[in-house]
């Protein structure tokens, strides 16, 4: 099951499933960094590409089940609006779009997707992406996890539900592959091997413009004021450190040139 999906034989019941997703600067964009805390936002964005693996996944189990859905959850500018529909374009039923001109931290952000979602509708099974490619904090799914007290487990690269029960495959570190039950509803943060995200044709692009999305404000939800918070002190560029070499000599001398690089300047051995 490593590497893909499985599906055991279901019961044919409607399932809400839930997909949180971001709004992402696409990783080729050359960041521009405008204060402190402000970069220049007029570079290309996109659906974290975790998040395509799992809205994939929700997708596959949609078809496995019939009649069931899945709604996609947003938080963002008002440019994250893109993102949604780009979701739906994939195939999603619906979305929900929670608008803020903020950065919020993990800690808020799992707040209003949990008042969101359960404003909408009882989850029967929430999907996100192991993490997102800007801040890379890969807290937020533990955090939704811990408010709604379910089940969570991340960087899944192998899926499979049968009465309500979830077995996983899931990346570990040295390469080692751990296997998880859960009961449902539960979080599930996807990893890149889990599955091939689809992608849409223009004809759903376009049907996905009629598609229903529910807008929210984060001032709004009226949430309860965190016991912590983080904040955003600075963005700083990352410093390219790295400088080519080229090691000349027959190949015992390359070799011996190489292990003495690696020992001396990386510190391997």
């Amino acid at each position: 099951m490593a590497g893909g999906s499985a599906y055991y034989p279901l019961e044919r019941k409607a399932m809400n499933i839930y997909v949180c997703v971001k709004h992402v600067p696409d990783s080729a964009a050359n960041i521009t960094i405008r204060d402190k805390t402000q970069f220049d936002e007029s570079v290309v964005f996109l659906i974290n590409p975790y998040d395509e693996n799992a809205i994939e996944e929700a997708l596959r189990l949609k078809e496995r089940m019939g009649d069931s859905e899945v709604v996609i959850v947003t938080l963002g500018k008002e440019s994250a609006g893109h993102t949604v529909r780009s979701a739906l374009a994939m195939g999603a039923d619906r979305g929900i779009f929670i608008q803020t001109n903020d950065y919020p931290d993990s800690i808020l952000t799992a707040k209003a997707l949990k008042t969101a979602i359960l404003q909408d509708g009882r989850p029967d099974i929430i999907f996100t992406g192991k993490a997102s490619i800007d801040s890379e904090g890969m807290q937020t799914m533990f955090r939704l996890a811990a408010e709604m007290d379910i089940p969570v487990a991340t960087d899944v690269v192998g899926f499979s539900m049968a009465n309500g029960r979830v077995t996983l495959e899931r990346q570990a570190e040295a390469g080692a592959t751990e296997v998880i039950e859960m009961t449902a509803p539960c979080v599930i943060g996807t990893g890149k091997g889990l599955n091939t995200p689809r992608y849409p044709k223009f004809k759903d692009i376009m049907m996905a413009k009629k598609k229903p999305v529910k807008q929210l404000d984060l001032a709004g939800l009226s949430l309860e004021k965190p016991a912590g918070s983080m904040t955003l002190l600075e963005f700083q560029p990352v410093e390219e450190d790295r400088y080519a070499q080229i090691l000349k000599g027959d190949p015992e001398e390359v070799v011996r040139q190489l292990i003495e690089r690696l020992r001396t300047e990386a510190k391997i051995f």
